[in-house]
């Protein structure tokens, strides 16, 4: 198991701790079932950051507090110089960089995301979570689906989206891709 998605793990199982409340309250405040709540909590299963910030908005804990386990104490700005924000690779398709995670109540979370490419046979991985959701690719080429619409975006291309309705994507070409995304 990747340590950054234990580490992510130890810290949903804290927080379920310190609120006090049972997995199934925390499974269906992510619309999900409680074995795949607690499969994410055990670390056996990774969990999108989607439902991540589901938790976050529902629980008033930080996302960057869950994801990479410093609380933000920035007010007045927070600046992140290339290739320096916080990051976790969620799998070996994805890595997210934050791009304000010491910014405190923050509106927004502004991610730079790297996908690596996956076989073509590889069904595009589909997530929803509340609020809503801006895209701008930066290198490669992406197939983005949202709901059953499939879209492909290449370098400054950019899409804003309803996160409720169900997406994913996926590099194509071979080659890796790289985008801005802010979940809002």
């Amino acid at each position: 198991m990747n340590d950054q998605i234990k580490q992510i793990a130890e810290r949903l199982a804290g927080l379920r701790d310190a609120l006090d409340i049972g997995a199934r309250e925390m499974a269906a405040s992510c619309g999900i079932s409680e074995e795949q709540y607690l499969a994410y909590e055990s670390g056996e299963k990774d969990i999108p950051v989607s439902t991540l910030h589901q938790i976050s908005v529902k629980y008033g804990i930080d996302l960057s507090a869950l994801m990479f386990g410093d609380e933000p104490r920035m007010n007045a700005y927070f600046l992140t110089r290339a290739g320096k924000g916080a990051a976790v690779e969620r799998t070996k398709a994805y890595k997210y960089q934050s791009l304000a995670a010491g910014f405190m109540n923050r509106k927004a979370d502004p991610f730079i995301v790297t996908v690596e490419p996956n076989a073509d046979s590889v069904p595009v991985h589909l997530n929803t979570h509340p609020g809503q959701e801006f895209n701008l690719v930066i290198e490669g080429r992406v197939l983005l689906q949202i709901g059953d619409k499939t879209l492909e975006l290449g370098p400054g291309d950019s899409i804003y989206f309803d996160a409720n309705r169900p997406h994913g994507m996926k590099a194509l070409d071979g080659k890796t891709v790289k985008f801005l995304a802010v979940i809002i």
